[in-house]
């Protein structure tokens, strides 16, 4: 991988956390000004049911932040775009749809069915 693609996937994870956070920070202001005083209890109930669902969204995000700062370290660190089973690169193409991968498409293919597997068992 070259300086540009280095300093393109660099910029974009570092535009997605940013993002990210941005999103989160909007969901606090909306928390804080939102109150679930809803007179009615069906409506009470919705908004809850709105936020629960918000707030996950939102943890999965804080764990996605996480992945985003571990393939920054691995940038800096040399080791982005290489899977971390074969040691090949990943490809091009799946780093622009999932920056944050650590395997080539086909490891994760092979991750996953192992995973399914030992699911059912």
């Amino acid at each position: 991988m070259g300086v540009q693609q280095r300093a393109y996937f660099l910029q974009k994870l570092k535009d997605w956390k940013e993002s990210i956070i941005e999103e989160s920070r909007a969901t606090m202001a909306q928390l804080q000004v939102d109150s679930l005083r809803e007179p009615d209890i069906a409506d009470r109930a919705s908004s809850e049911t709105d936020w629960s669902i918000e707030l996950r969204t939102r943890d999965r995000q804080r764990k996605l932040i996480a992945k985003i700062d571990a393939a920054v370290r691995r940038l800096y660190d040399g080791e982005y775009g290489y899977c971390e089973v074969t040691g090949d690169p990943i490809s091009l193409a799946r780093l622009e749809a999932r920056p944050i991968a650590t395997m080539t498409l086909e490891a994760q293919e092979k991750h996953e069915r192992i995973e399914r597997v030992s699911r059912d068992d």
